[in-house]
């Protein structure tokens, strides 16, 4: 598999990594998920695109991406991947692109003429400044009738609400001692800063969308990950953050649940 590491300026390639071709990709966003929502929706995720998308050779941009793709497998299979990353770890270990892009999502913009299927931008917006000046690039850079998925954390969630007022050593503290990720914090390891910009938000998402041709035909909140994987690694732990969130949850209107700490969106670009 040939991938070519260019300048955020799109000129020639800086240089060619040649990397052999693996028997198997595995569905490794996939196997990462213990048991629950956020997996059921991640495979719900996965059965809208592989419906949606024409058949034959895509065309994907992925903003942000390092060593996990979330496609499903046949849709990975028929596509030509182009990777565009500010930070020259992740770009070294994404291994499933056939091009990766040294540069910053907020400003890179590809030539014209070069359009997507499909746009992932999967776990990064929340780490982004200027989300509007991505997803106006996002807006230019697909097809129409083109695809955007997005996901993000949700910041008026339990998660989202420590994550936004915590330090980032508090994040790289609970990745290592919580998660047992024991390189988290590492140069090209999550977790990374985070911003939360206004537009992470889902429903001032919905709302750039409404206003700039975007349809939202899937969308999901759903119980952040690190629920159940405390309940298996920290179950003390665990049962005394489920007995918070239980009893705020009371408190809350309607049927608001401060566990959904994540969500996935997909839009569709309007046009013919």
């Amino acid at each position: 598999m040939n991938r070519s590491l260019a300048l955020a300026t799109r000129p020639a390639p800086l240089t060619e990594l040649t990397m052999p071709v693996p028997a198997e990709i595995h569905p490794e966003s996939l196997l990462a998920l213990p048991p629950g929502e956020a997996k059921q929706s991640l495979l719900t995720v996965h059965s809208i695109l592989e419906a949606r998308l024409p058949a034959g050779r895509l065309a994907i941009y992925e903003a942000g991406g390092g060593s996990t793709s979330y496609l499903p497998l046949g849709v990975l299979r028929r596509s030509h991947v182009t990777v565009v990353d500010i930070d020259a770890d992740q770009i070294r270990n994404n291994s499933y692109a056939q091009e990766a892009i040294l540069g910053d999502i907020q400003t890179y913009r590809f030539p014209p003429g070069q359009r997507f299927d499909l746009i992932i931008c999967y776990n990064v917006i929340e780490h982004i400044p200027d989300v509007e000046a991505v997803l106006r690039g996002f807006c230019e850079a697909l097809k129409p009738n083109g695809l955007l998925l997005i996901g993000a954390p949700n910041p008026k969630s339990l998660s989202g609400i420590v994550t936004k007022y915590s330090p980032h050593w508090f994040h790289v503290w609970f990745y290592r001692h919580v998660r047992g990720e024991k390189h988290a914090g590492l140069p090209g390891e999550a977790p990374f800063p985070t911003h939360f910009h206004p537009l992470v938000t889902l429903g001032n998402l919905e709302a750039f969308a409404a206003g700039h041709g975007l349809q939202v035909i899937y969308r999901k909140k759903y119980e952040s990950p690190r629920y159940p994987e405390m309940r298996r690694r920290k179950p003390l732990l665990a049962a005394l953050i489920d007995a918070g969130a239980k009893a705020i949850n009371t408190l809350l209107p309607g049927k608001i649940d401060v566990r959904h700490g994540d969500y996935h969106v997909i839009l569709r670009k309007l046009g013919s």
